[in-house]
This record gives C-alpha cells, structure tokens and sequence, in this order.
C-alpha cells in the first residue's frame, strides 16, 4: 500500500479524478473500500445517510450507524471491515491550507475541539442534525459547480458552517476558556511535532526543547489536555506510523524498523507486541499480505 502524500493521490488511487484541495461526494457509492489500513493525510467528514459501515480507526473498531458520522483529521489510520448492502455516506475532503488561507489563527480547527480520541471522532447524531449536516454538505456540492471570482471564499464559508454544526453536535464550545487556553495550544504544538518526528526522535525531552518548556511543564500540559502521558501520545503515534508501514507489502520488516529508527527488527518487534497486542508476523498475516 502507498503512503498516501495528498488527497489528490489518495482519490486518483480510488477511480476519482479531482484536482481541487477539497472533494464532496452526493452520497453514491464512487469504489469499493480497501481491505488495508491506509493514513488518510486530509481532513475528511463521513455522514452516513443510510445503512450502516463498521470501521477500524487506531485499531479500534467503531460502527456508524444511519445519521452519524465520523470526523478525522490528518494522521488518522482507517479500515473499513464491513458495511449494509443499502450503505450510503456523504464525504467531504479538505486540505487545512485551503480552508485557512485567509484565516489569520492556524489553530482554528483545534480550537473547536472537534476530535474526541486524539485526531477523529465517531459520533452517534439524530435526524435533525444529520438532515442539518447532509444539508451543507449538498449546498456545498452545488457551489463547487458553479464559476465565479468568490467562489472558493463561498466554498470555505460553508466548510466553517459545516465545522461548526460539528461543534456544536459534539458539544466541544461550551467552555470557550479551556480550549481557547495556552495549555491546550501548547498540546496541540506537541502533537504536530510528534506527527513531524515520530520517524526521528522519541524522547520527551527532546520535543520539551523545541518548544522552549521544561520536561516537566510538557508532562503537566499533555496530562491535562489528554490524561496520557507524553511518552503515551509518542507511542501512539509510532504505532500508528507501523501500521501504515506494515500495510506495504513492498517493504520488509528490516526497512519498516530502519525507518521508524529502531535499533533492529526484534526492537521494533518488543515495541509492537507490546503496544498492538499482536506480533509483526501475524498482523501483517491478519492484513492479507
């Protein structure tokens, strides 16, 4: 499986040709879902408008039934496991530099507090929110369909919309100072640095000092925004990153170990069953490969 770099790719992959930074589907089906795990490396909506699909998000099993939905954000491994013979689900795809190009806060999508287990949630909703939802999203279609100087403006205003029903779904803005505070933009700091050297560096101390804090200011700022420990929110994130690996046939498990910079294979092979509950041998044999 490629490691998929762009949400162009990751469509043309799938038989759908766009060349946007951001894709709605109407609900039909448009190809069949892979039987591999694959790191989606956009922003990505599912409402589910009839049927039901279960899932695997960082190898947790999830279903999602007829008016919920999943949001993710870039990072998040997916496997779809199953879905209902009449299974349909509206999609919207966006890159983040396209929806915040004119937006002054980087941290707007964080600061709505969208994503309930780290970068995704699954979200069980009612009618009328999913009518309200599925909604936007048909809007939002028809606009991409029109031409015009203010259209892309037109397309993220109603992408803001969208995240904000979201929002207000989940419940994520009714204590504005917790999210908005300096704890929490400084675990969302080291988060993106974790995503951006996991395949590097793993010591605490390590992203401590990119951020100009104490170790022990990083323990008490992760602790408070997740409840995990910093090394935790490390480790996660490694695993993640062999899982998608792993789903490659192309490479080896030598190759997986040197890029995820472990010492040797039986290093990285500790690490794995330590944290998947698996050996390399039989997830990669559970995988098909």
């Amino acid at each position: 499986m490629k490691n998929y770099e762009n949400l162009q790719e990751t469509l043309s992959f799938y038989g759908v040709h766009c060349h946007q930074p951001y894709y709605i589907s109407s609900g039909n089906p448009i190809f069949k879902f892979p039987k591999a795990p694959f790191r989606i490396d956009f922003y990505a909506i599912c409402l589910c408008i009839q049927g039901e699909i279960e899932v695997e998000i960082d190898m947790k099993q999830y279903q999602i039934t007829q008016n919920g939905f999943l949001i993710s954000a870039p990072s998040t491994i997916i496997k779809f496991l199953s879905t209902t013979a009449d299974f349909r689900m509206q999609l919207l795809f966006f890159d983040k530099t396209f929806l915040l190009k004119n937006i002054s806060n980087p941290f707007f999508i964080e600061k709505l507090s969208l994503f309930q287990n780290g970068s995704f949630s699954v979200v069980n909703s009612t009618e009328i929110n999913s009518r309200k939802l599925s909604g936007l999203l048909k809007y939002l279609l028809e606009t991409t369909q029109r031409q015009g100087q203010f259209i892309d403006d037109i397309i993220r205003s109603i992408i803001f919309n969208v995240l904000l029903e979201i929002a207000q779904i989940i419940g994520a803005n009714q204590d504005e100072n917790r999210v908005c505070s300096n704890d929490n933009m400084l675990f969302v700091k080291f988060k993106d640095l974790v995503q951006q050297q996991i395949a590097g560096r793993k010591e605490v101390q390590f992203f401590a000092d990119q951020m100009a804090i104490t170790n022990k200011y990083l323990i008490k700022v992760v602790r408070n925004a997740s409840g995990k420990t910093p090394h935790e929110v490390i480790d996660e994130q490694l695993l993640k990153e062999a899982c998608v690996l792993l789903s490659n046939p192309q490479l080896n498990l030598t190759e997986i170990a040197y890029q995820l910079n472990f010492s040797s294979v039986s290093a990285f092979g500790r690490f794995f069953k330590k944290h998947a509950i698996s050996s390399l041998s039989a997830y990669r044999k559970n995988q098909n490969l």
